[in-house]
């Protein structure tokens, strides 16, 4: 395949348009259509994403793909140890996703999604069957066609984590551009072991994340759910 030249790697504003509006739309999706994604799309959008950056080309992304039976398994499994408060209990994360110590204004942010989308499902504070019932819906992948669990080799330190990131980023920016919708998913990392198990691991992979990919359900109330973003002066600081 030849190099680009400088004409072909121009910028039309088309281009713009269009991976602004597939960042934008970019939400996480807690309800799915039950329509299957074919192969070849998941294999394209893979593909693309995969051009994601990582420090010396090591491109550190193992991603298991599961569809049908075996998805449904998977979930199953993690649902009914989440579910059982002895067996839930005996599960840990490898890793702190969260800090241990929240403080503003990360603590803030945290409460109001989480209010903002039980508030959109009809769940009060004290409902704690409700809250349990949703976030179990997490392992089902909110009843997605496909089910993605992430994985990186244990000798991989911070800088491949954080290559892992512009994958992931990748993925759901590739997913957009193709109609589809996806949910990163951090509560799969309590159960890695139910995974590890299941996905017959071998020892040197170390679960990720895992996320939920297909066809918004937009008739669900959830999927109306859009998380604020800080404006640019709240984050940045521009040096003239």
């Amino acid at each position: 395949m030849s190099t680009p030249t400088v004409q072909e790697r121009q910028v039309t504003a088309d281009h713009t348009a269009a991976v602004d509006a597939a960042l934008m739309s970019r939400r996480s999706i807690r309800a799915y259509l039950p329509t299957p994604v074919p192969r070849d799309t998941l294999e394209s959008l893979l593909a693309v994403a995969a051009r994601a950056p990582s420090g010396t080309n090591t491109q550190p992304w193992q991603v298991h793909v599961l569809t049908g039976e075996p998805l449904k398994a998977l979930g199953q499994r993690i649902e009914a140890a989440y579910l059982d408060p002895a067996h839930r209990a005996s599960h840990a994360e490898e890793y702190a996703y969260y800090p241990t110590e929240w403080r503003s204004p990360y603590i803030d942010r945290r409460r109001k999604v989480g209010w903002d989308l039980y508030s959109l499902l009809g769940i009060t504070k004290d409902d704690k069957a409700r809250m349990q019932a949703q976030h179990a819906r997490n392992y089902r992948f909110f009843d997605a066609p496909v089910g993605l669990i992430f994985t990186i080799d244990r000798v991989m330190k911070q800088g491949s984590w954080l290559d892992y990131g512009m994958f992931l980023q990748n993925v759901m920016i590739a997913a957009r551009a193709r109609g589809l919708d996806t949910c990163p998913q951090a509560a799969f990392t309590q159960f890695h072991q139910v995974i590890e198990e299941t996905l017959q691991l071998p020892p040197e992979q170390m679960l990720v994340c895992g996320m939920a990919l297909g066809y918004a359900d937009m008739s669900a109330v959830e999927n109306t759910l859009v998380t604020e973003r800080e404006p640019v002066s709240g984050f940045a600081r521009f040096w003239d």
